[in-house]
């Protein structure tokens, strides 16, 4: 079973992620280990779907533990990652007198573990938590590294702490239930990994695609070992950078995981949150930031193959059709990435070498042309000029 020690900058928070297959049997010891001895209750945070699979084993391995278990279920998608999901579930936690030695088990995918962290950043100043992440995009990237965090009507993520789980729980039988869909948008955030962290990321993740594409088994070796390095990328990253310093503008700066997120935050902002799942409008915004990449004189033409290779390995993407481009390019000026009144743009110099561009650097009509190429060429979008 793979472990990983995660180690924040200036080593003021240390924790393990565990990877491997029934881990749920056995969580309830890992997340005792993780909460500390004096924790006595733990509100475990899910949503319907989810808790009616899996709770009934993690439930009982928690009480194994001497833990009492309360649970308190959220809305499904990325339309409940809000303020008022938090303000539930912190009123919640009050009302349930939970104490400063208790803690809060975060059972799902990315929108469970943003809501039940930012809650635990903020109730009583800081609860402990753990992440159990059930979701692909969840086990190689959100749950890893403390960022916590909602929507706000104005955009994507604008609200939130950043705040480290104590255990990092990885069971990756829990993939075996998931939708096509979810598990394209994992694979869409693992590329995006490989495209900023290492040509070898990438080639290993691409490999195990290609092998997937011919009916390969996906719970399997290949996919922990896949997995571990995924999470050891970003966990060098949050070592050498937790809080987002937005003065480094070095490839292990923590910006460069916001690849391809900046049009993929518009997409999910103009359309409500209900048309796309977080990853695929990642995959959609790595073609427009690739396209952004070869056109600033970056990225060799065959390197921007690659990347779309790369996507087209995840899975089909939603179309991004009936969308107003120009929409889009005013919900990135509102983007959270925004610094000094210019947007930051990760861009590829080349697969595994991420470059950081300032927005001015980005003219009006090269935006304009990466949009229409990136997302409008064939989907049948409203182009803008």
């Amino acid at each position: 079973m793979p472990r990983l020690k995660v180690q924040t900058t200036a080593r003021q928070h240390e924790y393990e992620i565990r990877i491997g297959r029934g881990l749920l049997k056995s969580a309830g010891r890992n997340i005792r280990q993780g909460l500390g001895k004096q924790a006595r209750r733990a509100v475990v945070v899910s949503n319907r779907k989810v808790f009616e699979l899996y709770a009934p084993v993690l439930l009982e391995s928690i009480e194994r533990a001497g833990i009492e278990v309360v649970p308190y279920l959220i809305g499904d998608g990325e339309r409940f990652k809000t303020m008022g999901t938090v303000e539930g579930l912190v009123r919640f936690l009050s009302e349930n007198r939970l104490a400063r030695t208790d803690g809060i088990v975060a059972l799902g995918g990315g929108v469970v573990g943003d809501v039940a962290g930012f809650a635990a950043a903020i109730y009583l100043r800081g609860l402990p938590f753990v992440q159990i992440p059930t979701t692909l995009l969840a086990q190689i990237d959100s749950s890893v590294g403390g960022k916590t965090g909602v929507n706000l009507p104005t955009g994507k993520n604008l609200a939130g702490a950043f705040h480290q789980p104590s255990v990092v729980i990885i069971d990756l039988a829990t993939l075996s239930t998931l939708p096509r869909r979810e598990l394209t948008a994992g694979w869409c955030e693992a590329v995006k990994n490989g495209a900023v962290g290492s040509l070898e990321l990438f080639q290993q993740t691409s490999l195990f695609l290609t092998r997937l594409e011919k009916g390969g088994a996906l719970i399997s070796s290949q996919l922990e070992q896949l997995v571990a390095a995924h999470c050891a990328f970003k966990a060098s990253i949050v070592a050498a950078d937790e809080r987002e310093d937005t003065a480094r503008r070095d490839r292990l700066s923590r910006r460069i995981l916001n690849f391809g997120h900046t049009v993929a935050h518009a997409l999910e902002s103009v359309t409500g949150f209900r048309r796309f799942r977080h990853g695929e409008a990642v995959g959609h915004g790595m073609l427009v930031a690739g396209e952004l990449s070869k056109d600033l004189g970056l990225l060799p033409p065959s390197e921007l193959e690659l990347l779309r290779q790369g996507v087209r390995l995840c899975g089909p993407l939603p179309p991004a059709s009936g969308i107003d481009l120009s929409d889009i390019a005013d919900a990135i000026t509102r983007d959270k990435k925004v610094s000094r009144g210019h947007i930051q743009w990760v861009l590829l110099q080349g697969i595994g070498h991420p470059r950081i561009v300032n927005g001015k650097d980005v003219s009006p009509g090269m935006l304009r042309q990466s949009l229409n190429q990136g997302l409008g060429k064939g989907q049948g979008v409203k182009a803008y000029d």
